[in-house]
């Protein structure tokens, strides 16, 4: 199957009362075990590329990877660049072959967040990629505060900008390691009532599955950005792995103790969002 969009995975969803996972890629390994464990389930995936992975592999490679492995794959695969700061990485990635574009204007004033997003939305359109943008700012456990969405901004920005999807901060926060955000039921349901697009959690690990599945069903965010969970467990494995393979040191046979786990966690939260 070939390489889809974000609007491509998100009509089903919307119909049918579910969400999609975007997985944090950091390599190969996990990449290909993401697109496994979505042809396992048999429901759509969202690869994502984001700074961290960009700074290990170029955005070139990134692009042809994603590619090979959505047209392998039996359900559709958004290969999707998460956090790009600048329209000159958005660009890299539409000639590196992806499908989908994040652009992170959320630290900018309101207007050059609509600016720099809309320019991104306007270099997408002719090729058929969808763009998601962000209003308020998701923050970072034990790091950058997060500064709430205001429903009246979402409202106008998704209309000013025409993105096609939205990633909002209603007390999510990135990396962390336990379930402890409390979702602002809220100010969803206000954002929700000035909005007519799919939403976007970040920090999708650190929200209990089981509001992760509620929120699936009941709102309109389509998508939850899952990374730390999926980190969490290649650490646990690799080393129950080394510990009981204490000799080995073929890299590509360490790894190998990190697959089934990882896939079976991985098909685990996609199955969770999904129908």
């Amino acid at each position: 199957m070939s390489a889809a969009t974000l609007n491509d995975v998100f009509k089903p969803a919307l119909e049918g009362h579910y969400a999609i996972a975007g997985l944090v890629v950091l390599g190969w390994e996990d990449a290909r075990l993401y697109v496994e464990a979505a042809d396992e389930t048999g429901l759509p995936i969202i690869l994502h590329a984001g700074p961290a992975c960009r700074r290990h592999t170029p955005v070139q490679i990134l692009g042809k990877m994603f590619r090979h492995l959505a047209e392998q794959s039996r359900v559709p695969i958004v290969c999707h660049i998460d956090h790009a700061k600048t329209y000159e990485e958005c660009a890299a990635a539409l000639d590196a072959g992806f499908t989908s574009l994040m652009i992170d204007g959320s630290a900018l004033p309101y207007d050059e967040n609509v600016a720099l997003t809309r320019r991104v939305v306007e270099l997408a359109r002719p090729h058929g990629l969808s763009v998601e943008g962000e209003i308020g700012a998701v923050g970072y456990s034990g790091g950058a505060a997060s500064s709430l969405t205001d429903a009246d901004e979402a409202g106008r920005f998704a209309r000013d900008t025409g993105v096609d999807a939205l990633a909002v901060s209603v007390g999510n926060l990135h990396l962390q390691t336990e379930h402890a955000a409390i979702i602002n039921r809220d100010l969803l349901s206000r954002i929700e009532a000035v909005t007519t697009i799919p939403l976007v959690i970040h920090g999708g690990s650190g929200v209990d599955p089981a509001v992760r599945r509620q929120l699936s069903k009941e709102t309109r965010v389509k998508k939850f950005n899952i990374g730390t969970e999926l980190r969490q467990e290649f650490g646990r494995s690799l080393r129950a792995h080394l510990a009981a393979h204490p000799t080995e040191f073929d890299r590509i046979k360490i790894l190998t103790g990190t697959v089934d786990p990882m896939r079976h966690l991985a098909a685990k939260i996609i199955r969770n969002l999904g129908p």
